[in-house]
């Protein structure tokens, strides 16, 4: 027969029971801290505010500069910390979680791109899980300079919107493949904690440039909509790197510029892809992609130049080819997205004699730049038909007239990419494309996303034509 239940054993029962509910009850939260700034880019003399949210009673802040060294010009310790609620559609329009902090930028602090690390810890449990720990998150803001043009004819206008469409916190990016429940969404708010894609492509540009005595000012992608006067100063405009999204009033400013004898230079892929329109003054942008059928210009049946789809949307009719000289419609992936996985990741050259090829010693059929893999991820490119063993433009899909192809490697899109769209060709196999061409000002561009990898590698001819591009560009004004 069972033992008998004493009286006893039963209230010692419900004494660890209820011993147990009280730890469990003391067990700690999860440590976190995120934050943002208030706008993604400022000039000196304007005030830094710094949105945080965080599980902690108190957190530190500092906040460095990328450039060719790591420099701290700012720290703040035991700032008031406190939680605030996620919004349903943070992602699209952002937190609005009030100033944590404000931090004057000084009117004489430099031009760049400034990561700001967040910090918290503490002491764990109070009962149970008694460790230190310690958690970090970061944001990240541009400095614009404080006075364009003085110190450097040259200007690297950053990828930020591009950061913004593969940013999915709170759920959500311009991607499906990492969004809640597998879904896409259409708008994309900068005021929710960051994702940056600086350190992927722009830093080693950034590092290398400035490390070989190339001084360079900053701007974020929406400063040429929404301070187009910045490109007056500058002989150079430089676009490195994943720079995919643009809005109309971008690309007008830059064309314009380039009319009036500005030079640009692509070391970037994939750029000027899609269209993107900013709103909210710059804190947002929509982008419906492959769904353009949805987007209200679509529904609206009048103007289609502004739909945010494929630049070189036929509906849109302004493919990116008039800006950079190439697009991603004849050129695709390399090394990537299952397309090309064993290629070389080099350029072969096709007119050695030209000067952006001045001082490499390549000769005609030459291989560079595959150690470190130039030609790699997203590529862009251009019609061609091959002359005499050479690569020529058809000049069927946008590209200048004066277009010379300098050197190319194959590319090609993934179905699930180009599917959608109901002019693609099936099959089509592209090129990356490195080339120049001049309509008022000279525009350089290389065709691959990957080309700052060369200059991380310390590769000599992807270094020395990158001079050769910085040197003749940046002193050259029509």
């Amino acid at each position: 027969m069972p033992s008998p239940v004493s009286a006893s054993n039963v209230f010692k029962a419900a004494v660890l029971f209820c011993f147990h509910l009280l730890v469990c009850s003391e067990e700690p939260r999860p440590l976190f801290v995120e934050g943002y700034a208030g706008k993604v880019s400022y000039a000196p003399g304007e005030t830094l505010s710094l949105h945080v949210s965080t599980s902690a009673a108190e957190f530190s802040a500092e906040i460095v500069r990328l450039g060719g060294e790591v420099t701290k010009v700012w720290t703040g310790e035991r700032i008031a910390g406190q939680e605030y609620p996620v919004p349903e559609n943070a992602s699209s329009h952002g937190c609005g979680w009030p100033v944590a902090v404000e931090v004057p930028i000084p009117e004489d602090q430099s031009s760049g791109y400034y990561e700001v690390r967040f910090r918290v810890s503490d002491r764990g449990g109070k009962y149970v899980q008694r460790n230190i720990r310690q958690s970090e998150g970061s944001c990240y803001f541009i400095v614009r300079p404080a006075h364009p043009g003085r110190d450097t004819k040259i200007l690297l206008q950053l990828s930020t919107n591009t950061y913004n469409a593969y940013n999915n916190w709170g759920g959500f990016s311009l991607y499906g493949f990492h969004g809640t429940a597998g879904n896409q969404g259409h708008r994309v708010s900068f005021e929710r904690p960051p994702s940056s894609l600086f350190g992927r492509w722009e830093q080693a540009f950034v590092k290398w440039a400035e490390s070989s005595g190339y001084a360079l000012d900053y701007a974020a992608n929406n400063d040429l909509e929404f301070h187009p006067g910045l490109l007056d100063h500058y002989n150079l405009v430089l676009s490195v790197g994943h720079d995919e999204y643009w809005s109309a009033p971008m690309r007008d400013h830059l064309e314009a510029y380039i009319g009036k004898g500005g030079n640009v230079a692509f070391f970037s892929g994939n750029t000027c892809c899609w269209q993107i329109r900013n709103e909210d003054d710059g804190h947002a942008s929509t982008c419906w992609k492959q769904n353009y059928h949805s987007d209200p210009v679509y529904q609206a049946r009048e103007e289609y130049g502004l739909l945010s789809s494929l630049w070189s949307h036929h509906l849109v009719e302004r493919p990116e080819n008039t800006l950079t000289g190439v697009g991603f419609l004849w050129g695709g992936y390399h090394r990537s997205h299952g397309q090309y996985m064993e290629g070389s990741g080099a350029y072969t050259v096709h007119r050695p004699d030209h000067w952006v090829f001045a001082k490499t010693a390549l000769k005609r059929d030459d291989a560079f730049g595959g150690q470190d893999t130039i030609v790699g991820y997203e590529c862009d490119g251009c019609e061609m038909q091959w002359k005499d063993g050479l690569p020529v433009p058809t000049f069927k899909d946008g590209t200048p007239k004066t277009f010379q192809i300098l050197g190319t490697a194959p590319a090609k899109w993934h179905p699930d990419d180009c599917q959608w769209y109901d002019q693609w060709e099936n099959g089509r196999e592209g090129h990356a494309v490195l080339g120049v061409y001049t309509r008022g000002g000279t525009v350089f561009t290389c065709g691959s996303t990957d080309w700052a990898h060369g200059l991380a590698g310390k590769d000599p001819v992807v270094e020395q034509i990158t001079r050769n591009v910085l040197d003749r560009l940046s002193h050259a004004r029509k």
